[in-house]
């Protein structure tokens, strides 16, 4: 995850809130003070809160979580669903039905005749007039704009991410009422009630809400990759037991058997390179009695031998 400094949300404008008079009392903790009756939010509360919610979404990444990113006001849209498709998470950018979490069931209905309507139109079906055709792309057209963001999703997310509270008050509410963990961007002119982890901030400039939203997908992406790795080293552990050798692996992650090798062959040169026996007394009066006897052989010649030689009858 990209680390994020205070310079950065200041410069991101994160620090400014609504006017003095819109405020909410709730988020009085979080106010730095005011300047031309706009409210100042306190960026040394906000950065921990939004390390603290980006670590959270990060260790569900890591569990093979859900995540659903929310966000249906204008200057939200284009990255919500730019930052959800890049961390390959679920997102609803346009707008928010009624029961989209509570009625679950009716909704994946939907999605499943989405799926059809796409599946017939890619493959053309023969018999279909251009009338029907165009009024089977109006529906797919519709069905995409409300559901296309969830279609993957096969069941209620782990955890949602909003930009606006109190612009997706009805998706907040319906997570806390089905105990889904709600990380959401408060301003100051909304009720942080039912949030779990608040990001005190400006949730209106566009570059702030592209911080929060890029720094979720890292998280993911980082989470993901972290399990990833552990899960390499883990196959990657050596399981021979060979002295000296243990420990050691080929390119591919599997135990080296180089050293079981090494052993064989080095045994198998041990036997061919024995030294020779020594031979008793015994055997070497034994061995000179063969030699006599070869010797007095006659027509054998001994070369460089003088006894050898006389030792040959003359004819």
């Amino acid at each position: 995850m990209a680390q994020v400094t205070m310079r950065d949300m200041l410069e991101a404008g994160v620090h400014f809130g609504h006017q003095t008079r819109y405020w909410n009392p709730k988020m009085a903790p979080y106010i730095f003070g005011e300047r031309n009756k706009i409210h100042i939010i306190n960026l040394e509360k906000t950065l921990p809160l939004y390390i603290d919610a980006m670590n959270f979404i990060g260790r569900m990444a890591a569990n093979h979580g859900t995540i659903l990113f929310v966000g249906t006001k204008r200057a939200a849209q284009s990255t919500v669903s730019s930052e959800a498709k890049r961390c390959g998470m679920p997102y609803v950018d346009r707008r928010w039905l009624g029961g989209m979490l509570t009625n679950f069931k009716t909704v994946k209905e939907s999605i499943g005749r989405l799926k059809k309507l796409e599946a017939m139109l890619e493959d053309g079906q023969a018999g279909i007039n251009k009338k029907e055709m165009l009024s089977l792309q109006r529906e797919q057209a519709k069905l995409e704009r409300s559901l296309g963001g969830i279609k993957d999703m096969n069941g209620i997310p782990d955890v949602l991410f909003v930009i606006d509270v109190g612009y997706e008050k009805i998706a907040v509410r319906e997570a806390v009422k089905l105990g889904i963990p709600v990380v959401a961007v408060v301003d100051t002119n909304h009720n942080p009630d039912g949030v779990d982890y608040i990001i005190a901030g400006n949730d209106d400039a566009t570059r702030a809400i592209q911080l929060y939203l890029s720094g979720a997908a890292d998280a993911i992406i980082d989470g993901r990759r972290s399990v990833a790795a552990a899960a390499f080293a883990k196959e990657g552990d050596p399981d021979s037991d060979l002295s000296g050798e243990k420990g050691k692996v080929d390119q591919d992650g599997k135990p080296d058997d180089s050293a079981r090798e090494k052993q064989e062959n080095s045994a198998t040169m041990q036997e061919s390179e024995s030294p020779k026996k020594i031979e008793s007394p015994e055997g070497k009066q034994s061995a000179s009695s063969s030699e006599s006897v070869v010797r007095d052989v006659p027509g054998q010649d001994m070369p460089g031998d003088d006894k050898a030689e006389n030792s040959i009858p003359e004819e």
